[in-house]
């Protein structure tokens, strides 16, 4: 069931977090002069990852035979002629897949299966939450293992700092399909209330039946909403913070004129960044005390 409530929507621009960054305090620095009680506050998951380090190199792995093999045949063939076309990926998109880096694309895989599992290894693209996008060389960022735990410590710096009543919200690129009142995703570490498909289970039926799609939330501290409403929070967020350096590592890539680990910290910090969206105009009752957070 659609929500119905109307919302506005603000992304807050900051410099790019680096590995090491205390995150907390950027985010009071970024909102103080911005927030009300009762907002809430929309971060970035792939932001926070980067600032706790939560990220790896994928020049520090070798490749198994298994990881070449779904680099060099599923990847160019099963998604370039198949699954791409099924999925109705944009054709530039089939064509990238049809040409498939081997090397680069073996060692990726190799890593999503030590870190993810077969099943999002077979994905085309942000495979169990580990994404390349807007991160430089060979680095990639890892899902966070407990969202809700660091949303809940953000809100309550906000609280001690600010002095605000909000609530924060951590979302992820990543879809979720919507079967009627039935919502599903391959992430892991979800909102309570959307169902987990293993890796290319989920992308596959969501692309191919066209199911409605919308960004990932995947914490919530300090109010309770519906699933659609927290579905259609997020998607709105997502349009309202842009694709920072690329939607994928071949848009981030062919941004800067450079091959696939190309891209350096200096570059991604020459553009704008938004890891922080405001959200405002939601009925003041879902921020009651009486609720359980």
């Amino acid at each position: 069931m659609k929500s119905k409530l109307k919302f506005k929507v603000k992304a807050i621009e900051t410099d790019y977090w680096m590995p090491g960054d205390n995150y907390l305090d950027k985010i009071i620095d970024a909102i103080k002069d911005e927030i009300s009680d009762g907002d809430i506050i929309i971060i970035s998951e792939k932001a926070i990852s980067i600032a706790e380090g939560h990220i790896v190199d994928e020049n520090e792995f070798k490749p198994s035979l298994l990881a070449r093999l779904i680099a060099r045949f599923w990847m160019r063939f099963i998604w370039g002629y198949l699954l791409g076309r099924l999925c109705r990926l944009k054709g530039k998109n089939i064509i990238r897949l049809r040409n498939y880096p081997l090397e680069e694309g073996a060692v990726h895989k190799e890593v999503v299966l030590r870190y993810a599992g077969f099943l999002h290894a077979l994905m085309w693209g942000s495979e169990g939450g580990i994404d390349g996008s807007n991160l430089p060389y060979a680095y990639v960022s890892l899902p966070l293992s407990d969202p809700q735990k660091i949303a809940k410590k953000i809100r309550k710096h906000v609280r001690d700092k600010l002095g605000k009543k909000i609530a924060v919200m951590i979302v992820d690129t990543d879809k979720t399909y919507s079967l009627g009142n039935f919502h599903f995703t391959h992430r892991p570490n979800i909102l309570g209330g959307i169902h987990k498909i293993p890796g290319l289970i989920a992308y596959v039926l969501g692309r191919a039946l066209k199911l409605k799609r919308r960004s990932t939330p995947l914490a919530l501290s300090g109010a309770r909403i519906s699933i659609d409403l927290a579905l259609d929070i997020a998607e709105a967020a997502n349009r309202a913070r842009g694709p920072g350096a690329g939607y994928t590592v071949w848009d981030m890539a062919e941004r800067f004129g450079v091959g696939l680990t190309g891209v350096t910290w200096s570059m991604l910090k020459s553009l704008k960044h938004k890891p922080i969206v405001i959200v405002r105009g939601l009925n003041a009752s879902f921020f009651s005390k009486r609720k359980k957070y």
